[in-house]
């Protein structure tokens, strides 16, 4: 597998988002999916694919704690693209049984709860949604924050046996924002409020300009532990 990572990195080397795409939409049709928080990023990454193959899977991760305006974003993107967004939830068992062991926002308390927290939200859910795929699709860039600057355009996740596809791994925050604006994509109007990286409701305030564009999330964390886990757990 690590033979294939390397090649896929080395012919991808000098590609567009799109051609990467392309490439990976064709190849893989009907095992691929694009995983989207309804971030400027994977906005950007659904515009593309639709463009491309609107039939290919696209899904978000609902863990009930979502703001009123991502709610919306979802209907939006739906009506916009002419597709329907595959929703996965927590199990609600889970849910229950963790809320009424540790309270209703166990993550302030420590880092071990906050974590067990994405683990059944978050963690669980994607395992369901990646079932039957050979391609997981990612809005991750470098310079989002120092857990991420080190990661590739094609990566293997050895947790879930996936290649994983970062197709936007190199774009600034100004190309991102750039694409938006060119092809009037749907994106949360949170971020016009100071919100550049938007996940739960109660893990997520804005931030001052100048700061780390993830400086919002998880705020009461040291730097290097501002992940939910999702991309972090090799």
């Amino acid at each position: 597998m690590q033979n294939l990572i390397t090649q896929l990195n080395e012919k991808f080397a000098n590609a567009s988002a799109e051609e990467v795409l392309r490439y990976f939409l064709a190849e893989y049709k009907g095992v691929i999916g694009l995983s989207s928080s309804l971030s400027y990023e994977d906005q950007v990454l659904t515009h593309i694919i639709c463009s491309i193959d609107k039939t290919a899977k696209i899904f978000t991760l609902d863990t009930g704690r979502f703001f009123p305006e991502t709610y919306s974003l979802i209907d939006n993107t739906n009506m916009r693209y002419g597709i329907k967004l595959q929703v996965y939830f927590p199990d609600y068992q889970k849910v229950e049984q963790m809320v009424t062991e540790n309270g209703i926002n166990l993550f302030y308390e420590s880092i071990e709860k906050r974590h067990l927290c994405c683990q059944i939200r978050k963690i669980e859910p994607l395992k369901r949604a990646l079932k039957g795929l050979k391609v997981w699709v990612t809005g991750l860039r470098k310079s989002q924050s120092v857990t991420r600057k080190n990661m590739q355009l094609v990566e293997y996740d050895q947790d879930d046996d996936i290649i994983k596809l970062n197709p936007l791994i190199n774009w600034s925050e100004e190309d991102v924002k750039s694409f938006v604006k060119t092809h009037n994509v749907p994106y949360n109007r949170l971020h016009d409020k100071g919100f550049p990286s938007i996940g739960c409701q109660p893990c997520t305030r804005a931030v001052k300009e100048g700061e780390d564009i993830r400086s919002g999330r998880w705020w009461w964390e040291n730097p290097e532990h501002r992940e939910c886990g999702l991309h972090q757990r090799n």
